[in-house]
């Protein structure tokens, strides 16, 4: 018969999931809404090209995101099962809001909001490790600029290379290489925010006392993450898909590879260095990229301004609820 405390643990899994299985959800808008918006696939297509790469990710990239997940917001030595509860219903609350009202947000800073806010509830300020929560306040504002920035000059370098030949036959080459951009971006974003799942059930499972030794992520933890999310992606939010695909800008298919090429990139760059990046960020940041390359007015900055204002409130929100949930368990425990 299952003890008490190992039963605990396994709920708590089961939530990680379903938090995971909100980020494939709301973050299925980051691999496919640029796809689907260019024509070059269907919606039903797209998220299973998407779903596929999404767990295949779980074989190319290490697992340097989920450390600094796993042990670099707050301290370790405060973590208990009750704390991930507690931050996992946070950061839930957040994802599944926002997807239900269209909004494109960073599920990763949702999560990092729900320690943050735990932390703040059990132990107070000395709870937070000041660099690691640093280096993700920071990416905040530089994922997308980087997005944006990068997104403009694949633009005006693949414009220039392209300047005299006819759109329809550019047009034509870039429905084909699109394809490559995306599915690149859909591993990119899975091996990133995955990674997010799989460091919160690893600091799970070492509070908890079923691992020891040095910080790891057991493999049969990167496989369940990724298939969760890949699942997460095939069912696909709808609602944010068509926020990002279509009211941020008009997107041709060189426009969707440009935003696609620049957005993996950042993504895939940060994954290497164990930065949590919010994938959100950046395709929305490279979506308005292509936009402004075009001209300005030809980003709908009143519906970016809208997403910012959710991106911002991501942090704040996700740790109150996180602190309140923290709080309510504490009188049963």
């Amino acid at each position: 018969m299952l003890d008490g405390g190992l039963i605990l643990v396994i709920i708590i899994i089961l939530v990680a999931l379903i938090f995971d299985f909100g980020n494939g959800v709301n973050d299925a808008a980051n691999a496919v809404s640029t796809v689907v918006a260019t024509g070059v696939l269907s919606l039903r297509a797209a998220v299973l090209m998407s779903a596929f790469f999404n767990f295949a990710g779980a074989f190319v990239f290490g697992v340097a995101v989920a450390k600094t997940i796993g042990k670099g917001i707050i301290d370790s030595n405060l973590v208990t099962p009750y704390v991930v509860l507690a931050s996992l219903c946070g950061a839930i609350f957040w994802v599944y809001l926002m997807t239900r009202k269209g909004f494109p947000i960073s599920v990763s800073h949702s999560l990092i909001g729900g320690l943050v806010g735990v932390g703040l509830a059990k132990a107070g300020l000395k709870s937070i490790i000041y660099s690691g929560v640093t280096k993700v306040v920071i990416f905040i504002f530089v994922a997308p600029l980087l997005g944006l920035v990068g997104a403009m000059l694949f633009s005006a370098i693949v414009f220039h290379f392209s300047r005299n030949s006819d759109p329809r036959k550019v047009n034509k080459h870039f429905r084909w290489l699109q394809l490559i951009s995306a599915s690149v971006y859909s591993l990119g974003h899975g091996t990133n925010d995955a990674q997010k799942t799989m460091g919160i059930i690893a600091i799970l499972l070492f509070s908890a006392g079923y691992l020891s030794g040095e910080f790891y992520v057991p493999f049969w933890i990167v496989l369940l993450s990724h298939g969760t999310i890949a699942l997460g992606t095939l069912i696909g939010g709808r609602k944010v898909i068509h926020t990002m695909g279509h009211k941020i800008t008009k997107l041709r298919p060189v426009n969707g590879f440009c935003a696609e090429t620049a957005g993996a990139s950042v993504i895939i760059g940060a994954t290497q260095f164990g930065i949590p990046v919010s994938t959100t960020h950046v395709i929305a940041g490279s979506i308005m990229g292509v936009g402004a390359a075009k001209r300005v007015s030809a980003v709908r900055w009143g519906v970016a301004n809208k997403i910012l204002w959710s991106w911002i409130l991501t942090i704040p929100v996700s740790a109150a609820v996180a602190a309140l949930s923290y709080l309510v368990i504490s009188l049963f425990i």
